[in-house]
């Protein structure tokens, strides 16, 4: 019983630094609601390095991913015709109050919550494997364009979560 109330507690400290850190990313994009890739770049900040396993298992170097991220808003500004190369804005303040997500990092959180019982402890490898299943968004453009193969990616962050071992897949 001690062990069982030990995870919890552990969990809900993995929650507060997931969900922390993915606001830190937010509000250096300039946005007050983390989206899933928020999400992502803070699971790859988790000291488990379960996140970052999960990617160089697939070929994909973890320091890469927030420059693919940040591509994403560059070309998205670029194709409404806004200049992507202005000098950055020093990230926003946050908000007081209840914390909010995107809808796109709610949907991170409903799927961590609604498999809960499936990972204890909570790594952040349980996150990789949800935003590799996402189809669309930030990060799965992020995604293709670094290569990565994303049901590669779930199977290795679903392998690693359940503790077994993946060979390097060739890319």
């Amino acid at each position: 019983m001690f062990e069982a109330i030990k995870s919890k507690l552990n969990d809900i400290g993995t929650i507060k630094l997931l969900c922390e850190r993915a606001e830190a990313h937010a509000l250096l994009d300039q946005q007050r609601e983390p989206g899933a890739e928020h999400f992502l770049l803070a699971a790859l900040d988790l000291p488990d390095g379960t996140a970052r396993l999960a990617l160089e298992q697939v070929g994909t170097e973890p320091d890469a991913v927030r420059a693919a991220i940040e591509r994403q808003y560059t070309d998205a500004l670029r194709s409404i015709g806004l200049n992507a190369n202005m000098p950055a804005d020093p990230p926003m303040a946050a908000k007081p109050g209840v914390y909010q997500a995107a809808a796109s990092g709610r949907e991170v959180m409903e799927e961590l919550a609604a498999t809960r019982k499936h990972h204890s402890p909570l790594l952040g490898v349980h996150v990789v494997g949800i935003v590799a299943g996402m189809p669309h968004g930030v990060a799965a453009r992020a995604f293709r364009v670094l290569g990565v193969d994303c049901s590669a990616l779930k199977s290795a962050a679903d392998a690693i979560a359940e503790g077994g071992r993946v060979k390097a897949f060739d890319r």
